[in-house]
């Protein structure tokens, strides 16, 4: 019984303009040369975009909870019940925006490996989408602090 294993693509033998990532065949890995520091700079590349990745489900999760609205002790008021379905999308949006945040980071990144090319991580947009995430994380907290402290409390 034999398994297809898929043929290593080498990069320095693929075409300068061709699109790295869709080499084919397609679920192939993608073999660098080892330069220097080639390997450790690929490394973190790939922990770069697990943390992307990281994010966006822990962004999701809050989403989910958010519109099943967690209530344990009581039942949720009018203005939580009016809030929840769109706050829950606008974290499930924020989610979906850092996932294809850190899938394109880590394509563009590849093929600036190709091309033995500078290497900078962070940049505006990294910058944006980071400071929206936290703007809408503040903004949530600040909004659940609220809407409980005007809860009277049980007796």
């Amino acid at each position: 019984m034999s398994r297809y294993r898929p043929r290593p693509v080498f990069v320095d033998e693929l075409q300068p303009n061709s699109p790295l990532i869709l080499s084919s065949p397609f679920i192939s890995p993608l073999v660098f040369e080892n330069n220097a520091s080639d390997a450790r700079d690929h490394c973190a590349n790939e922990r770069n975009f697990l943390s992307w990745l990281r994010l966006s489900m822990y962004l999701c999760i809050v989403s989910v909870a958010v519109v099943i609205s967690f209530h344990f002790k009581h039942e949720p008021s009018e203005l939580e019940k009016e809030l929840s379905l769109p706050l829950g999308i606008c974290f499930w949006v924020l989610s979906l925006v850092c996932l294809f945040a850190g899938l394109g980071n880590y394509v563009k990144t590849i093929g600036m490996y190709s091309k033995k090319a500078a290497l900078v991580q962070s940049g505006p947009k990294t910058q944006f989408v980071m400071v929206i995430v936290a703007v809408a994380v503040v903004a949530a907290c600040v909004l659940f602090l609220s809407t409980h402290a005007k809860r009277t409390p049980d007796t």
